[in-house]
């Protein structure tokens, strides 16, 4: 297949291949995409992406490869106060960003038997980033390259309808090097603020069961045991390098409640419990030399309802989420850590979905809360109420598909008594398939209005005086665009 979609500011061309015979499990794929964006600041986008796979079979083996590679380059608006026009929608026109990365992976799947089974995989990653924005303070950029590799090996066995087992070994080590901050200075020219090697290694060995049991009760309970090591080389200053490691158990378990025929009219409920990690940023000071750890650990509770009634799904979801404190968290404006303090995380969505013979109709409405666990005081820019509703109609008059899909993000505090804007997009499309002609053709329309990435920054434009603490985001812009899809054996 191919597909074209563009307008008068953006061109993207999508093509894929796999062979005509089933047996054969090739795929060929690969993506084009040039553009100015739509704002006055024209990005000049380049973006190649090129993915490849192949299943291989070999007695009881199913060998799967399969490999990516991705380029991009574009200069970026940025941030601007949403509160004041912007020339040319930019505060700098040097905002830069290019990135490049390629991926190869494999896994192979061992049977052994209709209910047991091996499975050996990996990849190999790498990754560059040199992104040069500006938040007010000057132009900045913050670049590396990144090497990442894993092996896994797990297995699974089905004894009965009670009892499965998966249990294996994950080890991975992720290696970042040249992480660099560096500081325009007046002339332009980039001096070095931070400068680190990294090494980060994970060995992880997990397990699960899984099974029904008096008909009526579905478990799952796992348990990750990961040993993390972490290398820090600060190349610009050799003393705060250092090399740390932790052990780190996550717990996860779920409960389901199947409600028996007799009593159909009751929910499908499942209560779950889970805990998990991520490793903190060591730049510009670090938790090991302040004496913390390396890791931060949230906990969460998740409970769930759902149900069908007249075709009908109905389906709640209740959460608690526990994090902890976060002592290196970079921020990206300024390059320093951030203290986020312990926090509370809850929220509640509720989904409808109903199906039609030729078509289906979605809503959803999503409420959040998000504080600071010792004083109580709101985590800023965390979502807070999201509503969403989402339609499609296969069968209209003259052959034509139509979907469409309606969402609002509504206010979010920000920090410092500020308040985000809401944002409210529109977006749909109608299509006119040609199956005997094997090609497609439609219109798109994208209709919004807010801004993205709303945050608080201190700059002043040309004209203001001192620079002072104000919202920023960058404008988000309706458009319609064209698309043809082509398809090389007819459907």
């Amino acid at each position: 297949m191919m597909r074209l979609t563009g307008d008068y500011r953006d061109l993207n061309l999508v093509t894929g291949w796999s062979p005509a015979n089933p047996s054969n499990r090739t795929w060929v794929g690969a993506e084009v995409s040039f553009g100015n964006g739509y704002l006055d600041r024209l990005e000049h986008r380049k973006q190649y992406k090129g993915n490849i796979s192949k299943v291989f079979t070999f007695g009881n083996h199913d060998l799967t490869v399969y490999a990516i590679g991705y380029y991009g380059t574009a200069f970026q608006p940025g941030l601007i106060p949403i509160d004041a026009p912007t020339p040319d929608d930019t505060i700098d026109a040097r905002q830069h960003e290019e990135t490049s990365n390629g991926t190869v992976i494999f896994n192979d799947v061992w049977h052994l038997t209709e209910h047991r089974q091996f499975q050996f995989s990996g990849f190999y990653r790498y990754y560059t980033l040199d992104v040069r924005p500006n938040f007010g303070d000057g132009l900045i950029r913050q670049s590396e390259h990144r090497n990442v590799n894993s092996e896994d090996v797990l297995y699974t066995d089905q004894f009965s309808k009670a009892v499965s087992l998966l249990a294996g070994v994950d080890f991975r080590r992720e290696a970042p090097r040249a992480l660099n901050l560096d500081n325009a200075d007046p002339a332009g020219v980039f001096v070095p603020d931070t400068s680190n090697n990294l090494t980060i290694n994970f060995y992880s060995p997990f397990g699960a069961l899984d099974g029904k049991v008096f008909h009526v009760l579905h478990y799952n309970a796992g348990y990750r045991l990961d040993r993390v090591t972490m290398d820090n080389e600060d190349l610009l200053r050799p003393t705060l390098s250092f090399n740390r490691n932790a052990t780190i158990s996550s717990p996860k378990g779920t409960l389901t409640f199947l409600p028996p025929e007799s009593t159909r009219f009751l929910p499908t409920v499942s209560l779950s419990y889970g805990q998990t990690f991520h490793v903190d940023d060591p730049r510009i000071g670090t938790t090991a030399v302040q004496g913390g750890t390396i890791v931060a650990k949230p906990r969460a509770y998740q409970l769930v309802a759902s149900k069908t009634v007249a075709k009908t799904e109905f389906r709640l979801a209740l959460a608690h989420v526990t994090t902890a404190q976060q002592l290196a968290r970079i921020s990206n404006d300024t390059g320093l850590q951030e203290d986020e303090g312990p926090g509370i995380v809850k929220y509640l969505t509720f989904t409808v979905r109903h199906n039609f013979p030729h078509g289906s109709v979605q809503g959803l409405f999503s409420k959040a809360d998000a504080r600071d666990r010792f004083t109580g005081e709101a985590t800023p820019e965390a979502p807070r109420q999201i509503w969403d509703i989402l339609a499609t109609v296969d069968k209209l008059p003259f052959h034509l598909v139509a979907r469409g899909q309606y969402e609002e993000v509504g206010r979010k505090p920000l920090g410092d008594g500020f308040t985000a804007v809401p944002v409210r997009e529109f977006r749909g499309a109608v299509i006119r398939p040609f199956p005997s002609k094997g090609f497609d053709i439609g219109i798109n329309t994208f209709i919004v209005s807010g801004y993205g990435g709303q945050t608080l920054e201190t700059l002043s434009l040309p004209g203001e005086g001192s620079p002072f603490e104000r919202i920023t985001g960058f404008p988000l812009k309706s458009y319609v665009s064209a698309s043809f899809t082509y398809y090389f054996r007819h459907r």
